[in-house]
């Protein structure tokens, strides 16, 4: 059964790298292989491979069925009338309400539209308090779905996928959007106000309060409360697992809930029915321990984690209540395929692997070992260490394969922070979301000054010199030498040299970045959406050109995607910056950008009381005629003219840094935002260094500029467009993308081909992201 397990599991996961889906015929076919081989075959190999086979096969199925459901590319932006209902927890962030809908009825002719959609209304705010369950007409605008597509960046598409929903949008404001029904009853629709209920009673009671987002998670497993800047402290201590509904919490409700029913059962709740003799604690026990994990779990939002430990508790009470004790490899395989089986899609997470691997790790190092058991406070408290000690030598390898990143202070803050959060903030947040009210404020405030008490602790552990080791996400040979090594590390003691395992990590912890050969230089244009940033490689030195737009309060450019690529890269260090004018679209990630990397120099056309130029070490401005060579590559700004810092009427976009890189006869002009009248300027000022074989389209391509006579000058062969998907502004404009065109430029776009990549050598090679990464929900 493991095998077959494992195997199912195995295909899942191979479906889920797959360019396109198989035809239904193909799945067919597949399956009718698993039976035969289950025929034809004895043995582990027959049954890993018929699992194999059928994870394939049902995985396939499951992503056929829910990408059937789509709105068609002639619905996307159009007005459209519907009932529907609230299905999850709204979110307010801050311009308005997010939040999923349950279509009942299109009143609209003609449209298909898709079962479940995710919304935004957008400044709703305290004027429209949306609830689970409610009933409402709106009047919305669909796209079909789409996210920004970078290496190591965060695939929305995939999570919407997994979310069923297929249509995105935003409600159109008008008088008639209203609401319908109070509530319409389902069980989920009952689950989802039954936690909206409690997350209004934590936050009502803790208004104002800095940690009121962490309550709210522990309670009702809703993190988007949490700050960025506190999940950033959670990482760099490794407690992050904590902050949620986890696997530790749901197995302590579950644990008192099976105490409690026992001890009331075996005294027969204090009556003389003799309840023991009609059936046995031990079967009352597993029942209310189960039912209790089921509860806890519903009101988490039934994640990985969650999910893993229900399955795992529920198998166990179903082997007590039949009298037959289950191995533990068992449990584990079986809570494995369930999760995979009810969602394909989980494997791409890394909640997914770090769970079930933490579970591996402790089964391991603790199951069939032989030696004394410890009784006692004492022996409690040295297994507790054995089993943290092996989780985090364990999960070294798969930490850095997923974040490029391992907190070294991490045992020390889980010491402290496991009993904190499990034993007393956990429980306290739970009685206070159930308490009435007049006690129930009391007991959130205790539980919010203990977890205000554990943050202040662990934001001094954090802020440690070593308190994360970051390396290069490892490529998959050296994550399979390391994962082996510690495997070897944590055998069974008297294992000859269990010490050598460690050997094995040194090519892990030592990586460097890469960087291209000297003479040679690498541009990367990042799919930020309407916005602007490019990263410019050579053998030694690297520089950011802009840093993306801003997408709301805390969320930008930097932290979004750039952020995420320079570490999977292990990049933590800039040799400039350049910001090339202050339009929130190419600005919007510079202070959060400041924050996390160091960045050496920082040129921009920014006004000197810019937060970014304050925040800088160094900062000088763009201007014309500055030149500098890196390793051999040279750099030369073309724009703006030092006189145009004296013209205060000046549009921001004239002063855009214009850019031009070169090596080997090959170069790239980085144009920014300038239009037609700088590109004029260029004709005459500079009119023999605007050859370039890459543009970077002026003003992502708008009608103000690229004009004919300064594209004949560039003469480039590729234009690239930084534009975002159906972006209000329409870039790049139908004539321009057109001029391109006619002059035989191959023309890319960020929006289609996701982050584009250019190694200039003798000859330029491109890399498209949804060329080189296509998976078969792209595009649909």
């Amino acid at each position: 059964m493991r095998c077959a397990i494992l195997g199912f599991v195995s295909g899942a996961v191979f479906l889920q790298t797959r360019a396109a889906l198989p035809e239904p015929w193909h799945l067919l076919a597949l399956a009718l292989a698993a039976l035969v081989l289950l025929l034809a075959l004895r043995g582990p190999t027959r049954a890993a491979l018929a699992g194999s086979l059928l994870g394939f096969c049902w995985a396939a199925m499951l992503a056929h069925a829910a990408l059937s459901d789509e709105l068609g590319t002639s619905d996307e932006g159009r007005d459209i009338e519907l009932i529907g209902t609230v299905s999850n927890l709204p979110h307010d962030f801050g311009e308005g309400v997010r939040f999923q809908l349950d279509v009942d009825t299109v009143l609209t002719d003609t449209v298909r539209v898709p079962p479940k959609l995710a919304l935004s209304w957008y400044g709703a705010g305290e004027q429209v308090r949306l609830r689970p369950g409610e009933r409402w007409r709106l009047t919305v605008r669909l796209q079909r779905p789409h996210g920004n597509a970078n290496p190591h960046g965060f695939d929305y598409e995939v999570w919407l996928l997994g979310q069923g929903v297929r249509a995105t949008g935003y409600v159109r404001p008008g008088d008639g959007n209203r609401r319908v029904d109070e509530f319409v009853f389902s069980p989920a629709h009952l689950v989802e106000r039954s936690r909206d209920l409690l997350r209004a009673r934590i936050v009502d009671a803790l208004a104002g309060k800095p940690y009121a987002g962490v309550i709210v998670a522990l309670v009702v497993g809703d993190q988007r409360g949490i700050e960025q800047a506190d999940w950033d402290v959670f990482n760099r201590t490794g407690i992050s697992h904590l902050v949620a509904i986890s696997g530790l919490h749901i197995t302590m409700i579950a644990g008192l809930a099976a105490y409690a029913a026992s001890s009331l059962w075996r005294r027969s709740f204090f009556t003389g029915a003799q309840l023991p003799l009609i059936l046995p604690a031990q079967k009352v026990a597993a029942l209310a321990g189960a039912l209790a994990a089921l509860l806890y779990v519903l009101l988490a939002g039934f994640g990985v984690p969650a999910q893993r430990t229900l399955y795992m508790l529920t198998v166990v009470a179903i082997a007590l209540w039949c009298g037959r004790l289950a191995s533990v490899s068992h449990v584990l395989s079986l809570a494995l395929g369930l999760v995979v089986l009810l969602d394909p899609w989980c494997v791409l997470w890394p909640g997914f692997w770090l769970s079930f691997g933490a579970v591996g790790v402790i089964l391991f190092v603790g199951a069939g070992r032989v030696g004394r058991v410890e009784q006692g406070w004492r022996g409690a408290l040295r297994l507790a260490a054995r089993t943290q000690y092996a989780v985090t030598l364990g999960l070294v390898p798969l930490t850095l394969l997923l974040f490029a990143q391992v907190s070294l202070i991490g045992p020390m803050a889980n010491a402290v922070a496991i009993p904190v959060v499990s034993f007393v903030v956990t429980p306290l947040a739970l009685a206070g979301s159930l308490l009435p009210a007049p006690l129930s404020t009391p007991v959130l405030l205790l539980a919010h000054l203990a977890i205000e008490w554990l943050a202040a602790a662990l934001g001094w552990l954090a802020q440690l010199p070593l308190a994360v080791w970051s390396a290069p996400v490892p490529p998959p040979w050296l994550f399979l030498l390391a994962l082996a090594g510690t495997v070897w590390m944590l055998a069974p003691r008297g294992w000859p040299l269990r010490w050598a395992g460690a050997v094995s990590w040194l090519p892990l912890l030592t990586l460097l970045p890469t960087a291209p050969q000297p003479g040679q230089f690498r541009v990367t244009a990042f799919d930020v959406g309407q916005g602007m940033a490019l990263l410019i490689e050579t053998a030694g030195h690297r520089l950011l050109y802009d840093t993306g737009p801003q997408y709301a309060a805390t969320q930008n450019g930097a932290t979004r995607v750039l952020l995420p690529y320079l570490r999977a890269r292990g990049i933590h260090r800039l040799d400039a910056l350049i910001v090339t004018h202050s339009d929130v679209d190419h600005a919007g990630g510079a202070l959060t950008l400041l924050d996390a990397v160091q960045v050496d120099r920082m040129a921009s056309s920014l006004g000197p009381r810019h937060p970014a130029v304050m925040k800088a070490k160094t900062h000088g401005r763009c201007a014309a005629g500055q030149r500098w060579e890196w390793d051999g590559i040279a750099f030369e700004m073309l724009q703006p003219a030092p006189a145009s810092y004296d013209d205060a009427g000046l549009r921001a976009n004239a002063r855009s840094c214009t850019l031009r890189i070169a090596a080997n006869g090959r170069a790239i002009l980085l144009a920014a935002d300038i239009e037609a009248a700088q590109e004029a300027q260029l004709l005459q000022t500079a009119p023999d260094k605007l050859r370039a074989d890459v543009l970077l389209a002026p003003h992502h391509g708008s009608g103000t500029s690229s004009t004919p006579a300064f594209l004949d000058a560039v003469q480039p062969s590729i234009g690239v467009f930084q534009v975002g998907h159906r972006n209000r502004y329409k870039h790049p404009k139908k004539e321009v993308f057109a001029r391109y065109g006619e002059r035989g430029i191959r023309r890319l776009r960020t929006d289609e081909s996701g982050a584009l990549t250019f190694n200039f050598g003798k000859e330029i090679a491109v890399a498209e992201y949804r060329r080189e990464h296509a998976r078969y929900w792209y595009g649909r």
